[in-house]
């Protein structure tokens, strides 16, 4: 393996639906056909240098910054094998950002995400109500099924940030507008993770907050938590001050085909 990369792609549109392992498979299917110089690894069965960095988004919940590394076995020019990846990927799986690795893991540096939770035709009033009952309280216990069966878990400490944004919306092709409730919130990364869906059960706890229609949710950004702003910071910042100088184009020359 002479280099990894590690990219940043969206999950977008109806292919929030898609579960983890047909995107995976998607991603080698498009590394084929882009022409990646993917390594594989050693023994009976090689599978390609792939690996996908941090909890993935869960399936029906889209995102802006899903994370994964790629080893070549040449040196790639990051932003053209952005585009090759990207034009091979379906619409909807979208290639955001490529660099090189630096030093260090990247898992390390997804400490938190910021989520989007979209809740149409929810009660402005009452969702002021539940997130201010649930920032105030101290803990605030969840119960979710997972693979090991029903668990329980503080869904409270977690968040590190929680706000209302409210917006009116109007349907194509309907006079009447809809209100349109916004939760944005800050998650700090834990044993178990804490999910958007995990907050909502907590707002119907602490104050019977249930939207009539199921929530659209996104996340926007995961990274290093900027103690300032009390929001994620772009995790591949590191990795373009090492490799690149601070620079916004790849430094030096890169050998091998077409990428």
């Amino acid at each position: 393996m002479a280099q990894r990369l590690r990219v940043r792609y969206a999950k977008r549109g109806r292919l929030r639906f898609t579960s983890h392992r047909d995107i995976s498979r998607a991603v080698e299917r498009a590394v084929r056909r882009a022409d990646v110089p993917v390594a594989f690894s050693a023994g009976f069965s090689p599978h390609p240098r792939i690996s996908y960095v941090g909890a993935v988004a869960p399936t029906g919940v889209a995102s802006e910054a899903e994370y994964l590394e790629i080893g070549v076995t040449r040196t790639c020019d990051p932003d053209r094998l952005r585009i090759a990846l990207d034009t091979s990927l379906p619409t909807g799986l979208d290639v955001l950002d490529v660099v090189e690795a630096g030093t260090g893991s990247l898992a390390d540096r997804l400490e938190c995400s910021a989520w989007e939770m979209r809740l149409p035709e929810a009660d402005p009033a009452l969702a002021r109500v539940a997130v201010e009952r649930f920032t105030t309280t101290e803990r605030i216990e969840v119960e979710r099924l997972t693979k090991k069966g029903p668990r329980r878990f503080d869904a409270r400490e977690a968040v590190l940030s929680l706000e209302v944004i409210e917006r009116t919306e109007t349907t194509a092709g309907q006079a009447s507008s809809q209100p349109c409730v916004i939760l944005r919130m800050v998650v700090r990364h834990a044993t178990p993770a804490v999910r958007p869906d995990d907050v909502l059960t907590g707002l119907r706890l602490v104050a019977d907050f249930a939207p009539p229609v199921p929530p659209e949710v996104t996340r926007l950004a995961q990274g290093p938590l900027d103690v300032h702003t009390g929001k994620p910071t772009d995790p591949f910042d590191l990795d373009r001050d090492i490799t690149r100088g601070g620079e916004t184009e790849p430094v030096g020359p890169y050998i091998g085909g077409d990428l």
